[in-house]
């Protein structure tokens, strides 16, 4: 661990230039950042953590170290801080001296009893000794977006700790922060996991374009608001290099955080790339950050964003339908606003009534996968595994449609056309009356879900694989032309793609597409303006439609299970008489 360390330390001074000048950055440690011999000492405790082969980083080493207030006697539990490239953080001579500054503010009563959790990033060791070199995970771990460094912190790291130590699991007593590329990692760490962490401590955060932490400030604006506080602070000699110019990254996450409503504070100044600064303020920052507790950190609110003005209902969150599905999908809505939706592993059926009861539905299953209603009210299914689509004609009856092809998603037009994807063949299809199936396009890579506009003039697929929802224009004989990579989605940091899938529109002509990262919602000219949040941590989202009696209910599957809430919103039929929205803003 000792050359490991080593190594790593000059990665991060290399990491820290060009510095600012003496007189720019001359930043001093007040009082509270002092030993006082007066105030109840805690102890600071190292151990290290080996990865095994199971883990979210594997074959990783890595250092962390453990305070513990003088206050905590174990019977009952203690708040929770963590911070990155923790051995900098946890020294008590250094530019943070944590550890000196928990002791005076505790011993105050002006942040609770905090146990804090210092951690060191991984490296994967040399198996030929010096003669190769340690594979480095910082920025791997900490500049990368999505839930992997929070999920080894949930399910790995802290565990150990908690071995020892009551710490509590309520989010609102858990904080998390670090400088640099610790910084971006600990708002990524609040960002995707609101239930483990809801006050971030950021300085001179990496909120640049090294692995795609740029995206964040788009992110914050057009997402749902989570319940985290974020505490800010830069300073205008900062790096400026290939990734991006820190200073003004920062002041845009700031800025994206304030349009999104959110608990945000700041502190700009002259300093460089280092510790200096915020650690002359860590002491401030943290009695804002623990302001008010145990009271909830709530989460953002505004009027300006979209999402907020446009769709969401203030106080609706997401309600929970019905749950223990195998496969739940294929959402489709009557005349009546009754969600139909399909059960593909477990070979049911289900409508959701009005009155919100679900229950199993009659009629012939057969392996149904997505639902369309025709206008005449009967339900059209896709069988994937039996290569066919079916029409249910009575209770418990169906005749067969089309056959001798795979059919996933599946829409029914006011014409009476009906509209497929067949990932299988990358091909979108039409079925007539007669049940005749043409094959219109085979120009997508994993053509998925399938939606019509509201006036029927374009047809919408989704790329499960690829960044774009495909919009189509649909002829007077109900063939496609023009396909363009219309709908621009935001990605996943995952290899898979999109992932995107079931789709559904309302009357203003907006999208509304089901991801793994949310529910994206754009406008006709084809730019995402919100992302819903998922219902619950690790639910795949796989269709989301507008039922209800109004409509004005935005239903989505996800893992085994149901869930809806009510939106400003309200749904479009396909297969009603088609409907012209206002013209988009360009």
């Amino acid at each position: 661990m000792h050359v490991a360390r080593l190594l790593l330390t000059l990665v991060l001074v290399a990491a820290s230039l060009p510095q600012a000048s003496a007189a720019d950055n001359d930043y001093q440690l007040g009082p509270d950042s002092q030993y006082r011999p007066e105030v109840p000492h805690g102890t600071v405790t190292r151990h290290a953590f080996v990865a095994g082969s199971d883990s979210v980083f594997p074959g990783t080493v890595r250092d962390y170290w453990v305070y513990v207030p003088k206050q905590y006697d174990g019977s009952k539990p203690a708040c929770l801080m963590v911070f990155q490239d923790g051995g900098g953080y946890v020294s008590t001579n250094g530019q943070w001296r944590v550890p000196v500054v928990f002791d005076n503010l505790i011993a105050r009563g002006e942040m609770p009893v905090t146990i804090g959790v210092f951690v060191n990033p991984g490296v994967v060791p040399s198996v030929r000794g010096t003669n190769a070199l340690p594979r480095f995970n910082r920025s791997h771990e900490y500049d990368g977006l999505g839930d992997r460094y929070a999920r080894f912190l949930a399910e790995e790291l802290l565990p150990e700790v908690q071995k020892s130590y009551l710490i509590t699991p309520d989010p609102n007593g858990r904080a998390i922060g670090g400088a640099s590329s610790g910084a971006i990692a600990a708002f990524t760490a609040a960002w995707e996991r609101p239930d483990l962490f809801r006050r971030v401590f950021s300085t001179i955060g990496t909120y640049v374009g090294l692995r795609g932490g740029n995206d964040y400030p788009t992110l914050v604006r057009k997402s749902e608001p989570r319940p985290i506080r974020v505490f800010l602070q830069d300073g205008y000699n900062d790096q400026n290099i290939y990734g991006g110019n820190w200073w003004i990254a920062n002041q845009d996450m700031y800025s994206a955080l304030q349009f999104a409503g959110y608990e945000v504070e700041k502190v700009w100044g002259t300093g460089g790339h280092d510790g200096k600064h915020g650690g002359s303020i860590l002491p401030d920052a943290l009695r804002w950050l623990w302001k008010d507790h145990p009271a909830p950190v709530r989460a953002g609110s505004s009027d300006r964003q979209p999402i907020a003005k446009d769709v969401l209902v203030p106080g609706d969150g997401w309600q929970l339908m019905g749950q223990g599905y195998g496969f739940p999908g294929g959402l489709a809505v009557d005349a009546t606003g009754v969600v139909h939706f399909a059960d593909f592993e477990n070979n049911r059926t289900y409508r959701v009534g009005t009155d919100g009861t679900v229950a199993q539905a009659r009629g012939a299953s057969n392996g149904a996968q997505s639902l369309a209603v025709r206008a005449d009210g009967r339900i059209v299914a896709t069988q994937p595994q039996a290569r066919r689509i079916a029409l249910q004609t009575g209770p418990d009856t169906e005749s067969i449609l089309a056959g001798d092809g795979v059919s996933k998603d599946i829409v029914v037009a006011h014409s009476g056309i009906a509209y497929f994807t067949d990932p299988s063949t990358r091909s979108v299809k039409s079925m007539d009356a007669s049940g005749k199936v043409t094959v219109l396009d085979t120009g997508i890579e994993f053509p998925n879900g399938i939606c019509l506009s509201p006036d029927q003039g374009l047809l919408y697929v989704s790329d499960m694989v690829g960044q774009f929802v495909y919009s189509f224009q649909i002829g007077l004989d109900g063939t496609l032309a023009a396909r363009q990579p219309y709908f621009h989605l935001h990605l996943d940091d995952d290899p898979r793609g999109s992932g995107a899938d079931g789709m559904c529109v309302d009357t203003d002509g907006r999208l509304y597409v089901a991801t793994p990262m949310g529910v994206q919602y754009c406008d006709q000219a084809g730019r995402v303006n919100g992302i819903l949040s998922r219902p619950e941590r690790g639910g795949w989202i796989s269709d989301v439609c507008l039922g209800g009696r109004n409509r004005d209910e935005l239903y989505v599957t996800a893992g085994n299970k149901l869930w809806k809430r009510r939106v400003k919103v309200k749904g479009v039929l396909p297969f009603a008489e088609p409907l012209v929205p206002a013209p988009p803003r360009l």
